[in-house]
């Protein structure tokens, strides 16, 4: 029988692969409480292993409790472990209680949208950029009957070379260059193409939630880095990379989200060494850059990088045209041909016609010109949500770029409860536990100041205050 997803021929891993397998199934819900588990016996079969593999793995489940035996008629699972059918149906408070999936917060509909850390399409040039989709298709009259190479359009990738090197002091070439469909694909591609089973992943503790579920996913041992308004203890850093020696650290510097905090320079340069000194790429996720408050950030990890240990994504869907969902993944010619490989086995490259209006549309005077309008506007609206949340004490540290804001709330305050409360006064938010690799950050939640007007952040924001004021009496 074939082998189930598992990467190592040494027993003392593979029962832990096993065990994490049982594990999510018992989550997901498809095994009941107190249902009968697989026999060791058929579950060896299954993987192809030593019983005792399977053994070993059975023992670690009942040590945590997440499985009970009875004498001579097998493992059971524990009850409280998986949702229950009202829960599985609440896809916010799924996603809170259970697992980290974003989308799931998503498609709640609501008024005040303080989980979506996009654009207010109202901020957009739109009819500008409507404008010049005709251009292109002038340009192009042929660009809808053309696949776009799976590495990407030539002539963007030729153009933002030439703008990175402008910029950020890039030394590359187009063919160092990727289009993606946003930068949650070019992080899959990432994963898939690089991470096995077991592989150790360092993550930002807080990070992106998504990237959590992704390298999950992909079997990862994810070791959390913590992160401060201050940047990362490179001590710290330096120690796990000796200890647990990291295939890829994935981090996000440059107004951090989900907390808006930007890695110094210095640290910049020194974990980029050592990266390279202890053979860990860095995966740098790079989609606010442009939208700074005050002074322009630190030059990204990828410019200090000679030895090819980083690997940069940079999203451009998240306030250029969020419609088009481009991002660029920027790496060496040893691993940029393992992402072609892998991106060709899932799409014949990201669409031509996406392409081409971000490339005259992106670098067109205009929209260069009205990136400073969306900082503007977009501090003004950080300012607004400060503002309403001065007369709570909840904690914070106003962010100097980016779209979020990352809150303590009080310990008294039940999360479930106020996710619960706030969907039914039509708000939404990220609770800070799904943002987390440990999930304990119970007491922290991300709202969104971008995606909103400055009306419905005011009466958005006193909604919320007032539901979390209630739970509190």
């Amino acid at each position: 029988m074939k082998r189930r997803g598992l990467s190592s021929t040494q027993s003392d891993k593979l029962f832990e692969q096993i065990y994490d397998y049982l594990l999510e199934r018992i989550r997901r819900g498809e095994w009941k409480e107190h249902e009968k588990l697989p026999s060791v016996r058929a579950l060896a079969l299954e993987f192809n292993v030593h019983r005792l593999t399977v053994f070993k793995a059975y023992q670690l489940l009942k040590q945590n409790q997440k499985v009970y035996v009875k004498d001579k008629s097998g493992y059971y699972v524990q009850p409280g472990l998986g949702l229950s059918l009202e829960t599985r149906n609440d896809p916010i408070i799924s996603a809170y209680v259970q697992e980290s999936h974003l989308s799931e917060i998503h498609q709640v509909q609501a008024t005040y949208q303080f989980s979506k850390a996009l654009l207010d399409p109202n901020l957009l040039p739109n009819l500008y950029f409507s404008e010049y989709v005709k251009k292109v298709f002038d340009l192009y009259p042929k660009v809808l009957g053309t696949y776009s190479t799976t590495q990407g359009d030539q002539e963007l990738r030729e153009a933002l070379c030439q703008y990175f090197h402008k910029h950020f002091h890039f030394y590359l070439t187009a063919d160092e260059l990727l289009v993606s469909a946003g930068s949650q694909e070019a992080i899959d591609l990432v994963a898939r193409a690089l991470i096995n089973p077991r592989d150790v992943v360092f993550l930002e503790r807080p990070t992106y939630s998504p990237a959590i579920d992704v390298f999950r996913r992909q079997g990862a041992q994810i070791v959390p880095i913590e992160i401060d308004e201050h940047g990362y203890d490179l001590d710290q850093v330096e120690q796990f990379m000796q200890l647990h020696k990291p295939r890829l650290f994935y981090l996000n510097p440059t107004y951090q989200n989900p907390t808006g905090y930007t890695v110094p320079a210095e640290q910049r340069k020194r974990l980029v060494e050592l990266a390279a000194q202890y053979h860990c790429l860095l995966v740098e996720d790079d989609p606010y850059r442009d939208m700074y408050f005050g002074e322009k950030p630190p030059l990204p990890l990828f410019s200090y990088d000679t030895s090819g240990a980083v690997i940069y994504i940079r999203s451009f869907s998240k306030y250029i045209a969020p419609g088009l969902s481009i991002a660029i993944i920027a790496c060496r010619p040893s691993i940029m041909k393992v992402l072609i490989k892998a991106k060709s086995l899932s799409d014949s490259g990201t669409p031509l016609l996406n392409q081409k209006i971000f490339l005259h549309y992106f670098f067109s005077e205009r929209m260069q010109q009205h990136l400073e309008k969306l900082r503007i506007a977009l501090s003004i609206r950080r300012d607004l949500m400060e503002e309403e949340f001065s007369v709570t004490d909840w904690e914070w540290v106003s962010p100097q770029g980016g779209f979020t804001l990352w809150m303590k709330l009080p310990q008294t305050v039940p999360m479930d409860a106020l996710l619960s409360k706030s969907m039914e006064h039509s708000i939404t938010f990220v609770p800070g536990l799904i943002c987390d690799p440990l999930r304990e950050s119970k007491s922290w939640i991300r709202v969104c100041f971008s995606y909103l007007n400055e009306q419905q952040l005011r009466e958005g924001a006193r909604k919320l205050i007032s539901v979390c004021n209630m739970l509190q009496q």
